[in-house]
């Protein structure tokens, strides 16, 4: 069992026990979103630190309302 911290740029997203590591690639669901491992690194004992990238939220424009016909 291995104690596995998820980081986005220095931000702690997530921490789990897992029974095996992610590997470097790998896609997962972090908090709903897709995320890809960039890199492991092993710490003291069982304590695993993985760098991840979100992908990025895309919103989609307002309908602009100013443009409908007016009764």
């Amino acid at each position: 069992m291995y104690i596995v911290y998820f980081y986005e740029n220095r931000n702690l997203l997530l921490h789990q026990l897992r029974q095996s590591v992610p590997a470097e690639g790998e896609e997962l669901k972090i908090k709903g979103r897709k995320a890809k491992v960039e890199s492991t690194q092993a710490t003291e004992g069982n304590k695993v630190h993985v760098q991840v990238q979100l992908e990025k939220v895309v919103k989609k424009p307002a309908v602009d309302l100013s443009k409908k016909k007016k009764r």
